[in-house]
């Protein structure tokens, strides 16, 4: 089987669709080398063959207009200091941090649904519990549903390659890990923005890692994403029929620094309309304790400490998922933190 074909900007498009049949192990083996890749270089690739249609896209992006189209007063019914320890539900322009900067974007916070007798919910564990929709468009919540259910399953099967990728047996992650993923989703919307002028440092959403396993991004037609890559900034622009995947924190944390979480930034400033972005946390069981993969040799704590915003090394870690999720969320919403921790 060839190699990805290369996007614009100079990622890799990997067809995945062969992680989902184990009868094709001579596929998934190609499609596994092309993963491992894509994560020695940029730690960013698109992935095709998803499984996730363009009909479910575009019904979760036209629910999700309507909903930032709403007054603020209705927004406001949703808003994440009503959503307790569970973290859910809207915050404003301006109301989470990245890099201890306040970004340019409005969303709404979701993540698997748990009803109030699921055990986790009543022992009060944080980021656990159920969503806020708004009353006012009764069609968010199936149109997110169905893609969240979606995009999981892909995910689970992009772990598989992930797997293969390291050398592993292609349920390692779903053993160890994954059985009982933490799933959090995020509709963002940045609003239209003039161009930067010299010295401007307002961003969308500033220079950040992502916290867990996998993220898989949809985005709009409109652009704005960044990536850090060896060769320097690049856009990730919108491809038709992909979704953007990249790696996080605990996966660099597992490999000792051979797969790299790699930084990443939002300016909506070319297209002069409002930006919407769906990504998708697909991360370790929330009391799962991470740590290297058998083989893999320690990483240069301070050289990964020198490269992040907050000097933190993921590979000075110690403890569960849920212990490095809340230590980094309490520097996004330090307010909220306050009052639900």
């Amino acid at each position: 089987m060839p190699g990805p074909d290369t996007a614009r900007g100079g990622l890799p498009v990997i067809d995945m669709a062969s992680l989902f049949d184990s009868s094709r192990p001579a596929e998934r083996a190609s499609v596994a080398r092309n993963i491992e890749r894509a994560c020695r270089d940029a730690g960013f690739f698109y992935v095709t063959g998803h499984g996730v249609s363009d009909a479910v896209v575009a019904r979760l992006e036209r629910e999700s207009r309507r909903f930032f189209a709403l007054p603020e007063a209705a927004k406001e019914a949703l808003a994440m200091s009503r959503g307790g320890s569970a973290w859910r539900g809207w915050f404003p322009l301006g109301g989470e941090l990245t890099s201890g900067r306040p970004d340019r974007k409005e969303g709404l916070y979701l993540g698997t649904e748990l009803e109030a007798g699921h055990p986790r919910v009543k022992a009060g564990w944080p980021l656990h519990g159920a969503n806020l929709w708004p009353a006012e468009v009764p069609e968010l919540r199936p149109a997110a549903l169905e893609y969240m259910a979606a995009v999981t399953r892909a995910a689970h099967a992009l772990m598989k390659g992930m797997a293969l990728s390291l050398g592993l047996e292609a349920d390692y992650f779903q053993r160890h890990y994954t059985a009982d993923p933490t799933v959090l989703f995020r509709i963002f919307r940045y609003p239209a923005e003039a161009p930067p002028t010299a010295g401007d440092e307002r961003w969308g959403v500033g220079e950040h890692t992502d916290y867990g396993l996998l993220t898989l991004l949809a985005q709009d037609a409109q652009g704005g994403l960044q990536v850090k890559t060896p060769r320097g900034w690049i856009e990730a622009p919108p491809l038709p029929g992909t979704l953007v995947c990249n790696i996080g924190d605990m996966l660099d944390r597992m490999t000792g620094g051979i797969y790299r979480s790699t930084p990443h930034r939002v300016r909506n400033n070319v297209s002069g309309k409002d930006r919407l972005s769906f990504p998708l946390f697909f991360d370790p069981d929330f009391a799962a304790e991470v740590r290297p993969l058998p083989y893999a040799d320690g990483a240069d704590v301070d050289e990964d400490r020198a490269r992040r915003w907050d000097g933190a090394s993921v590979h000075a870690f110690q403890g569960t998922y849920g212990d490095y999720l809340l230590g980094k969320v309490s520097k996004v919403f330090p307010q909220l933190v306050k009052r639900v921790l």
